[in-house]
């Protein structure tokens, strides 16, 4: 059997793996490790290359604890705040709790810096508010599964610390280029979501209350200062986005020690039967928190979420290096090539991207594809930064693309709500990111407005 026939037999076996539902990491593992036998490269080169990842890619550091933050931000009763003054801001209007979701999807997103974490956060607490709210079950979770999407763009952000790792590209700067992007995301969907509720007459309205406002914006004072602290310090270089995960996680932790004492003696225990109205403002200063014996508990959560992560990243450097010995990267590149000009390049590679994106994750997207199609954009004139945010923004829209759609899964998970019952709702926000994606691609000063000048 010649070569070209092994290496599709080994590809169709791997690709039926995944439809079984065999893990990411294994079915790339898998192929690695058959077409390693098939070019006779030596296995240590596995070993090495994944002992190379972890010991050199400081980088990388930034990912598990940023994935930490978002955990301990849940669990100290943070998120709720955010999501409480998203809702003081937009409960007036109609559709008014289901856009305050969207919004405390960008605020924790800009956290958290996960999508799946953000999704499962905001749509474990809001959607049993929305159904009793008058909203539509299957509406209110596809809600959580959007929201979810900008938890890769707005930074800080798990996705731009890979890329910026495989393309040796400032992760600082990746962060930064992502803030105007994401909010047009967030933006999109509220508009989309205003429309909807409008012509179905869903959510009762509250009045609009400045006291409110400004009492639920002291509520959420500590998750504003962590936003704060982190674009802060990456913007104006006083540390590197590893450095910052590591303050912000040391930040959370200290303010829940500090605070579950506190919360006891000001609140009491059933701060969550009350309403806003009825809390002092002291009341307001403090969150639940957590003490040092649930710490362990939520470390471990983490530490399952960035045990599935790592190694996958870990094993496509040894796949980046398979592709490149077949010459892969020059067949897709000639491909995108020869479409023409930079208009040509840049929506072919939004295409590849969307297409793929339908049935994989955005961190195998981004492995597979980013090394390939970023050279070809710049060759054509795509800034890097540029390509890199077009990129994932069109990565985090494969999270309520079907048949994968990882959100839509969470979401189900959380909420209860059949995956299939969420696509008809999911469908008007896919059609509002991808318009609000063509503008990215089209307006390149979108991404890199905000961008320091050297």
């Amino acid at each position: 059997m010649s070569d070209p026939a092994i290496i599709t037999l080994i590809s169709l076996g791997v690709t039926f793996l995944f439809m079984l539902g065999v893990p990411v990491f294994l079915v790339i593992g898998y192929w690695v490790l058959g077409m390693s036998f098939l070019l006779e490269m030596p296995l240590d080169n596995i070993g090495a290359a994944l002992a190379d990842v972890f010991t050199d890619g400081f980088a990388l550091l930034a990912m598990p604890l940023f994935i930490l933050t978002g955990d301990l931000i849940n669990r100290s009763g943070i998120a709720r705040r955010l999501s409480d003054f998203a809702y003081s801001c937009l409960g007036w209007i109609r559709g008014g709790l289901a856009m305050a979701s969207l919004g405390a999807c960008g605020l924790f997103a800009a956290i958290s810096g996960s999508n799946s974490a953000t999704t499962a956060t905001i749509g474990s607490m809001l959607h049993p508010e929305m159904v009793k709210g008058g909203y539509d079950e299957r509406f209110s979770a596809a809600t959580a599964a959007a929201g979810g999407t900008v938890g890769i763009i707005i930074p800080p952000s798990i996705i731009f610390i890979v890329y910026g790792f495989l393309l040796n590209l400032p992760i600082s700067d990746l962060f930064v280029a992502g803030i105007i992007p994401g909010t047009m995301m967030v933006g999109g969907m509220m508009i989309a979501c205003f429309l909807v509720c409008w012509k179905n007459g869903w959510g009762y309205l509250i009045a609009l209350s400045p006291l409110r406002v400004i009492k639920t914006a002291v509520g959420a004072w500590l998750g504003f200062f962590a936003i704060g602290l982190v674009l802060w310090g990456i913007y104006t270089g006083k540390f590197s986005p590893t450095e910052a995960a590591g303050v912000t996680v040391g930040f959370c932790v200290i303010v829940g020690f500090l605070c579950l004492p506190l919360h006891r003696l000001i609140v009491g225990k059933n701060d969550r039967d009350k309403d806003v109205a009825e809390k002092s403002i002291s009341q307001m200063l403090v969150v639940r928190g957590f003490g040092p014996l649930e710490l362990p508990s939520i470390t471990m959560r983490s530490a399952q979420i960035t045990g599935i992560l790592a190694p996958l990243i870990a094993v496509s450097v040894v796949m980046q290096q398979i592709l490149s010995v077949l010459g892969a990267q020059e067949v897709i590149g000639g491909f995108v090539t020869s479409m023409g000009g930079y208009h040509a390049v840049l929506f072919t590679s939004m295409a590849i991207v969307f297409v793929l994106g339908m049935v994989l994750e955005s961190l195998p997207v981004t492995i597979i594809l980013a090394p390939i199609l970023a050279p070809v954009a710049h060759s054509v004139g795509v800034e890097p930064v540029q390509f890199a945010v077009v990129f994932l923004v069109g990565a985090s829209i494969g999270f309520i693309t079907p048949p994968y759609g990882l959100n839509l899964y969470v979401a189900s998970g959380v909420t209860g709500v059949p995956y299939f019952r969420l696509l008809r709702y999911s469908l008007v926000y896919l059609i509002a990111l991808i318009a609000v994606w063509i503008i990215v691609a089209l307006v390149p000063v979108l991404s890199t407005a905000l961008l320091p000048q050297r």
